[in-house]
């Protein structure tokens, strides 16, 4: 494992729950200044307590004002953003005989506009952060599920495929101006979001292990940090095959869900 040596003054959204909390507890014991996001206060209150080095900055990020609200306060203590990394996330899964318009929306609101609002509210504390020494970073969660249509993901898949190509190319904008991009993609993680799954997860990993390939990668400044890799491997191979290969995958899935009564 390992974690940037120098301290940084991190933003860090979906604090409170699953990869959030863990990757929360890692970096405020590494001696990071983290401010911690989440809807409640009182969770964060909690998680913040053992730590000195923790900024309380409640926020809903499907609320545009909130999260504007929360990067004025991280600019006024922090003065500053090192890393952005941009956590919050939810998962429903769609059942196409019974359409349901405000699930997506629901699902957008959180994962791609929450984001948005996010990278909005942190790049003018990145930019703050430049002084020639350490370039500042954003960072994202998307997922692998970013790499290939997978059945009942229509909102969750769609939602974090934008997310990666919004923030690849963001990437190629933000070049110029020294501040670096990493998109994070994980495979099957056990969190209390995963344990609501009724299908069966291949590979997946506990939650330290994706806090360790995560921090690996952000140390690395990795443009793709994607896990557990021999999961995300194949995910990304099934991805590049042909359209009418990657249907016919897709139908498999599908038919071994409906046998199995999982998706």
């Amino acid at each position: 494992m390992a974690t940037p040596t120098a301290p940084r003054r991190i933003w860090l959204t979906g604090a409170t729950s699953g990869i959030g909390e863990a990757l929360a507890k890692r970096l405020l014991h590494d001696g990071h200044r983290v401010a911690l996001t989440a809807r409640r206060r009182d969770a964060l209150e909690a998680l913040a307590a053992p730590f000195e080095n923790a900024l309380v900055v409640p926020a809903d990020v499907t609320d545009h004002a909130s999260v504007r609200a929360a990067g004025a306060q991280i600019e006024a203590i922090f003065g500053g953003l090192d890393l952005a990394l941009l956590n919050a996330g939810t998962c429903e899964y769609l059942d196409a005989r019974h359409f349901d318009v405000d699930l997506i929306e629901r699902v957008l609101a959180t994962n791609l506009h929450g984001t948005l609002y996010a990278v909005e509210a942190a790049l003018p504390l990145l930019r703050l952060a430049r002084d020639g020494h350490r370039r500042p970073q954003l960072a994202a969660v998307s997922s692998a599920s970013a790499y290939f249509p997978l059945p009942r993901a229509e909102a969750y898949g769609a939602s974090k495929a934008a997310i990666s190509y919004f923030l690849a190319s963001l990437r190629l904008d933000l070049a110029a101006e020294g501040i670096d991009v990493s998109i994070i993609h994980p495979g099957f993680v056990r969190t209390p979001l995963t344990e609501r799954n009724d299908f069966p997860m291949p590979m997946r990993v506990e939650v330290d292990e994706a806090v360790d390939a995560i921090l690996r990668g952000l140390e690395k400044r990795a443009l793709d940090i994607h896990f557990p890799r021999r999961f995300t491997w194949l995910v990304k191979l099934a991805g590049i095959l042909p359209p009418v290969l990657r249907h016919r995958l897709g139908r498999r899935l599908t038919r071994n869900a409906d046998t199995e009564g999982s998706s």
